[in-house]
C-alpha cells in the first residue's frame, strides 16, 4: 500500500517549505530537547528513519546510517555529513528496510506518520528486528487529535489550516501506536513528551 501524496516530497520547494518552517514552529525545539533527553549515553550505532536534512541525527551524535526517500532531503543531509561517520542511504520508508545492520538506537522524527497505518505498524515491528537487546527506538512524531475541532485547532497553532495541511499526513492517536509497540515485544514503552499532536513515543528491547 502506497501513500500516493508522499510524492510531493519528490518536490524540492516542498522539502524545502518545511525546513523553512520548522525553526517556527511551537514547542519543537522543546521535543528536540526530551528526545535527547531519553537516549542512552551509551549508544554506539544509530539508525535515524526519515532524517530530512539530518538534524535530529546531528544533535544526536555519534555514526550511524540516515535515510529519506526525498532527494532534496538527501543533498542536504549529505552536505551536513560529508566528514562525519554517517551513512546517508536513499529509502522509501513505505517499503521494507534494507539490510542496514543492527543499531543500538533507533530515532524518527515526524516522518512516519506519513505511512499508511498498516505500514507504520509493520515498519515498528522491523525497528524492533534491527535493534541490538537492550537497544531503545524513540520516536518524535506529529499525531492524532481526539476530535476534529482539536486537530483544526492544532493546524491554526502552527499557522496552518485543513485547506493548507500536508495532504500526505496519515494522524494516528499516541494509543493505538503505543499499544503496538507493546504487542510486537517492546517493554518500558511511554508517551514520554506531549504537546497537542506532536509526541515522543519511546521503548527499548528487552536484553537477552
Amino acid at each position: 500500500m502506497t501513500n500516493t501524496h508522499a510524492s510531493e516530497w519528490l518536490d524540492p520547494d516542498h522539502a524545502q517549505g518545511f525546513l523553512d518552517r520548522r525553526e517556527q514552529l511551537p514547542q519543537l525545539e522543546v521535543g528536540y530537547s526530551e528526545l535527547l533527553s531519553i537516549v542512552p549515553d551509551n549508544r554506539r550505532r544509530v539508525l535515524d528513519l526519515g532524517c530530512g536534512d539530518g538534524k535530529v541525527m546531528s544533535l544526536i551524535g555519534g555514526s550511524g546510517v540516515a535515510v529519506d526517500f526525498s532527494p532534496h532531503m538527501l543533498e542536504q543531509a549529505r552536505a551536513r555529513f560529508h566528514a562525519d561517520d554517517v551513512e546517508v542511504v536513499a529509502h522509501d520508508l513505505n517499503a521494507p528496510l534494507p539490510d542496514l545492520g543492527t543499531f543500538d538506537l533507533i530515532v524518527s522524527a515526524f516522518a512516519i506518520h506519513h505511512c499508511p497505518h498498516d505500514r507504520k505498524r509493520a515498519l515498528y515491528g522491523e525497528v524492533f528486528e534491527l535493534l541490538e537487546p537492550g537497544g531503545m527506538f524513540a520516536n518524535l512524531e506529529h499525531v492524532a487529535s481526539p476530535t476534529p475541532a482539536l486537530h483544526s485547532e492544532f493546524l491554526g497553532l502552527i499557522g496552518s489550516s485543513p485547506e493548507t495541511e500536508d495532504p500526505s499526513n496519515q494522524l494516528l492517536a499516541v494509543e493505538t501506536q503505543l499499544g503496538w509497540l507493546r504487542e510486537i515485544g517492546f517493554a518500558e514503552v511511554e508517551c514520554f513528551w506531549k504537546w497537542r499532536e506532536l509526541a515522543l513515543l519511546a521503548g527499548r528491547k528487552p536484553p537477552v
